[in-house]
């Protein structure tokens, strides 16, 4: 039965291809049905692939291959929580060295346009934490960041 709820994702033509990154990158991720067109429309013909279903970390996902009309903004992300630095620096680097690109603050972006933030736990909890001293600390330390420096925000935090 298909979730009643589901984001769409917009690729110009490689959602398979997206959607196969994200299952080998991200854990409780796979790539499920893909639809062919029934006929030609503007950005493809009869047979291409026109969408792919998938689930990112859990979250249930359709691709469409819609043409070079739209592109992703960091209106949209997604927010990936990391238990310690060797699964940040894994995500982080999967997605960068693979034709991604590293932003602010622990976000960066994917070659297809879409955007990832790859947040520890550690940070989470710091800045949302009782002791606002701290969760300052953490929060001025995160903003001089790229990729997040698990390290760095828990000496932040211990002042």
């Amino acid at each position: 039965m298909a979730p009643k709820n589901t984001i769409c994702l917009w690729y110009e033509r490689d959602a398979l291809a997206a959607a196969d990154f994200y299952a080998k990158t991200f854990p409780d991720s796979k790539v499920g049905n893909t639809m062919r067109a029934p006929g030609n429309y503007p950005d493809g013909k009869q047979g291409d692939i026109l969408t792919v279903e998938f689930t990112v970390a859990g979250i249930p996902c359709v691709g469409l291959n819609g043409g070079p009309h739209f592109k992703q903004s960091e209106a949209f992300s997604f927010q990936i929580a990391t238990d310690d630095q060797a699964e940040t620096d894994r995500l982080w680097n999967a997605i960068v060295n693979n034709g991604g690109q590293e932003s602010e603050c622990g976000w960066c972006k994917d070659k297809w346009g879409v955007s990832w933030q790859i947040t520890p736990r550690v940070l989470t909890d710091a800045v949302s934490g009782p002791d606002r001293a701290a969760a300052k600390r953490a929060f001025d330390a995160m903003m001089t960041m790229k990729k997040i420096d698990v390290a760095a925000i828990e000496a932040a935090v211990r002042g």
